[in-house]
């Protein structure tokens, strides 16, 4: 039988993780997306919460790929560095399959080729080859795209795909999902994301009220969702009661704005991210409070959900 023995059996289940990486504007975004069908990804400015965020599962009855963020990768600041985020080469190792995208239709650059020398040095890692935005490249373009990439260095495969047409886009996952181990699912049921729903909403109204007077108040901000349930005798909305915590009156007031104005504002930045996340309509009661000196409070920063 030879080497054919390592084989799957056809109803052995695979689990795992897989992240993209290219330069900035290379569709990984689109494509990951397109992928996983909805957008679950937390963006936020700020370093430290760039934990290891996902950006969604795709759930097959033979599978579930679970799509990571590369934080770091993309910053110039980075790229132009002698050395790879620790962080990056963290998330790189952890992962079981990384995507290396390249537009079809523009020709390979530095920027690609400082990246793919980055991933030959994940030795471990299969690095399977993306060449994206094809519905923007002939056929001949996109031949000889794949040739250019094969040449840049040795992938364990060389994919072709159009996020916008979706052509191809089953091919990326078969290819990714066959070099992840047999596992069964880590995610239960349809969950997109691995953080609690109630973690991300929070994530997304703290964004919201930070936005704007992140220089006058940058990390005082904590918000406590106590409660997301859907309203009675609808199932198509959902009430969603939030409060947020400041350290200081002066912040309160500065969060609150004129007549109240700018924490309207944050309602309802706050209330259209979270529709999108959840796919719901969404009926947001948010609250602000002074809790003195909270980030210096152990018992405080336990109530507020941080427990690291």
């Amino acid at each position: 039988m030879g080497h054919n023995a390592l084989v799957t059996s056809p109803d052995s289940h695979r689990a795992g993780f897989a992240c993209f990486v290219g330069r900035p504007n290379v569709g990984k975004s689109t494509l990951m997306n397109a992928l996983v069908g909805t957008k679950v990804a937390i963006t936020s400015s700020k370093p430290q919460t760039t934990r290891r965020v996902i950006r969604g599962i795709v759930h097959r009855p033979d599978a579930q790929l679970i799509v990571v963020d590369t934080p770091g990768l993309h910053r110039p600041r980075t790229l132009l560095g002698e050395r790879l985020d620790s962080l990056v080469l963290s998330t790189l190792t952890e992962v079981d399959a990384i995507g290396f995208c390249v537009p079809a239709n523009e020709p390979i650059g530095k920027g690609d080729r400082f990246i793919a020398d980055k991933l030959s040095a994940v030795k471990k890692t299969p690095v399977i080859a993306v060449v994206t935005k094809c519905d923007l490249a002939t056929k001949e373009q996109i031949a000889a795209q794949l040739l250019a990439v094969s040449q840049v260095a040795e992938f364990a495969a060389i994919v072709p795909v159009s996020a916008q047409s979706g052509e191809q886009l089953d091919v990326v996952a078969d290819v990714l999902i066959e070099h992840l181990p047999e596992s069964p699912p880590l995610y239960e049921g349809g969950r997109l994301t691995d953080e609690p729903e109630q973690v991300l909403v929070g994530e997304l109204i703290r964004e919201a009220a930070l936005e704007g007077v992140r220089d006058e108040l940058p990390h005082s901000i904590a918000v406590v969702v106590d409660e997301m349930l859907p309203r009675e005798g609808r199932d198509d909305l959902l009430d969603i009661y939030a409060h947020m915590f400041v350290e200081r009156p002066s912040q309160k007031a500065i969060v609150i704005g004129h007549k109240g104005e700018r924490l309207r504002e944050v309602g309802t930045t706050a209330r259209k991210q979270i529709e999108a996340l959840l796919g719901t309509r969404v009926y947001l009661d948010l609250r602000i409070s002074v809790a003195k000196d909270w980030q210096r409070d152990p018992k405080q920063l336990r109530r507020l959900g941080f427990y690291d």
